[in-house]
């Protein structure tokens, strides 16, 4: 009953979907007595279709995204149910480390009692009658179905995971310096002291840089570039984008925008790949700030120009603070007296970029406009506020 209602869905052309899912949602939620059944085969269902989105490259922040980006709060709690439904099948151990995460920062569990309370359960929890909650079932899977393939950037659940599950040594540690660092600059109200704080977490992630290509050199190693993919949604997705790519590029890793579906793949090696995730949440929570103090605009005839506003000042934004990585990063590098770095550094560089050929064979640029001459103004004034200057400790320029 529930496949067949499925692959209606599915197969439903867009103007005979509402018909499909008022049909199946009929059939589905017609009994209460069939209801236990219908909540074991939805949990069955979801092994099917959760499984099937994790072996064609998908992982859970990338399932849930699509749906927050496309259904509504019902889905997306559905959704994360279901990803703890067949998550059941895997250890922990078959999960690499940045799967972890994710589960853990979605909140995943299975907080029901027997499957076949589920939908019941469910239910009572959001107040939804069996045809409501049968007709988000639907649109759940039909959104999970149609998923092309994407390219992986880890092991599926159950396969070795290419490195371990856990940090590398010595690793937690400076995280969770940086980390401590970008929370203390996002809260403070004194911009000379977010400026200090966000370039000693540059400085920290810079360094250690630098210390895990000397590290490598001289000695076998099995260290290759990784992946890890970074939501990156609308409005001004665009310079979004531009700003993720420039903590990227001053951190030695890679970008590539899947404007489609709402993230970015960033390439790098791994402890390059954790600090800038860190520093671009960071950021973009710095230049939305100061984006929302600047205000609104409007022409002189009173119509509103604050979308080309905000726009210009993101793009600027993200070239000031390009530049200004870029600096921190170089004078990082000049300051290690070893003749060993500069070469261990450019065999990193082109890691990554043979990584990126072979992940992503057929790339395009995109160009970012700019039409509002204030915003770009004030954009980079707020990068220059929010960056790397300000008190002892702190790089200059």
């Amino acid at each position: 009953m529930l496949a067949q209602a499925v692959q209606d869905v599915v197969a439903a052309q867009p103007k005979r979907l509402d018909r499909a899912l008022d049909g199946g949602a009929s059939l589905l939620a017609a009994s209460a007595e069939r209801w236990p059944a219908v909540s074991r085969a939805v949990l069955g269902h979801a092994e099917q279709a959760v499984g099937r989105a994790w072996t064609v490259g998908w992982r859970p922040a990338d399932l849930v995204r699509v749906v927050r980006r496309s259904l509504g709060p019902v889905h997306l709690a559905l959704a994360v149910d279901l990803i703890a439904a067949e998550g059941r099948r895997h250890g922990a151990a078959t999960l690499d480390r940045r799967w972890q995460e994710q589960l853990r920062e979605l909140a995943v569990e299975v907080w029901w009692g027997p499957d076949e309370a589920y939908l019941g359960e469910f239910a009572a929890r959001h107040r939804l009658d069996r045809f409501a909650l049968a007709t988000a079932v639907l649109e759940l899977f039909r959104a999970w179905a149609v998923l092309p393939p994407i390219t992986p950037v880890g092991p599926a659940p159950g396969a070795t995971p290419a490195r371990p599950v856990g940090p590398v040594e010595g690793e937690p540690r400076m995280l969770s310096r940086i980390r401590a660092l970008l929370a203390k600059a996002e809260s403070t109200e004194y911009p000379e002291e977010a400026e200090a704080l966000t370039a000693k977490a540059q400085q920290l992630m810079a360094q250690h840089s630098i210390d895990e290509a000397l590290l490598a050199v001289g000695r076998p190693t099995a260290a290759t570039p990784a992946a890890l993919r970074i939501g990156v949604d609308n409005p001004y997705e665009s310079p979004k984008t531009m700003l993720l790519d420039a903590v990227a590029g001053a951190n030695r890793c890679r970008v590539v925008w899947a404007k489609e579906f709402g993230f970015c793949t960033i390439v790098g090696f791994d402890g390059d790949l954790d600090g800038v995730e860190l520093l671009y949440t960071s950021l973009l929570v710095q230049a939305t700030s100061a984006m929302h103090r600047a205000g609104s605009r409007q022409h002189l005839d009173g119509a509103s120009r604050t979308k080309a506003f905000r726009q210009s000042f993101l793009v600027a934004y993200a070239a000031r603070i390009r530049e200004r990585l870029a600096a921190a990063t170089e004078e990082a590098t000049r300051a290690t007296e070893d003749s060993r770095l500069l070469p261990a550094l450019a065999a990193r560089e082109a890691a990554v970029d043979r990584t990126i050929t072979r992940m992503f064979p057929k790339l395009t640029a995109q160009r970012v406009r700019v039409s509002d001459g204030e915003g770009w103004t004030a954009g980079r004034a707020a990068a220059d506020r929010a960056d790397l200057h300000g008190r002892k400790g702190a790089i200059r320029r």
